[in-house]
């Protein structure tokens, strides 16, 4: 700090001094009561903690953000160093789903869980019109893959009374999905179909 120095002599006297500021203060007789703390030449201020940067700050948010949307989601997309692994101890219903992006035109995969009933087998969107339900809206045929093994399939979807059932079965052997259903596991059929339209179902026909 800057210790205090005497004006030029005039009719009244006056002392100046620098406070923590940095600024050019009266401490004479008319401020030597220093009535704020920060007017005082002799002050030592403590400094504040040092601000969060707003680009670290955005990145930790978007972490978090990403983290929270993950587990509301349900699964992900396995990694290619760890995709073979996790497919050869997936359920016996679970398939890799891939589709051609509707407007990139790059292919898409996401784990999904096949329901085969009375003969055929159907596709369902637990989480609603996800990105791969409009890529197969779209494209009318999709890619399942499971245990290096694949298949082309043409996709129709179905209309709810064809779909409560399915979606029924569905959450029978797709746990993890049940809390994204209103109606109970053990609930009547009508109940699925009253929802079917928040969880869009595919009947997939082999192609060749």
């Amino acid at each position: 700090m800057t210790p205090p120095v005497t004006a030029s002599p005039s009719a009244s006297t006056r002392t100046v001094g620098e406070n923590s500021r940095g600024h050019l203060v009266d401490v004479g007789p008319a401020r030597r009561g220093l009535r704020h703390a920060h007017d005082s030449p002799n002050m030592v201020r403590r400094q504040p903690p040092p601000a969060v940067p707003a680009r670290a700050a955005r990145r930790a948010w978007s972490r978090e953000a990403k983290r929270l949307w993950r587990a509301r989601r349900g699964p992900t997309t396995p990694t290619r160093s760890t995709g073979a692994a996790q497919e050869q101890a997936w359920a016996p219903h679970s398939y890799l789903l891939t589709t051609r992006g509707r407007r990139t035109g790059q292919p898409r995969t996401t784990p999904v869980t096949v329901v085969e009933r009375d003969g055929r087998r159907y596709l369902v969107a637990p989480y609603g019109p996800v990105s791969w339900v409009l890529n197969a809206r779209a494209a009318g045929h999709v890619t399942l893959r499971r245990r290096g093994r694949r298949a082309d399939y043409q996709v129709r979807e179905v209309d709810a009374d064809e779909a409560g059932p399915v979606l029924k079965q569905y959450i029978g052997i797709a746990r993890p999905t049940r809390p994204y259903f209103r109606a109970a596991p053990d609930a009547p059929v009508t109940q699925f179909v009253a929802e079917a339209k928040n969880h869009p179902v595919f009947e997939l026909t082999r192609q060749g």
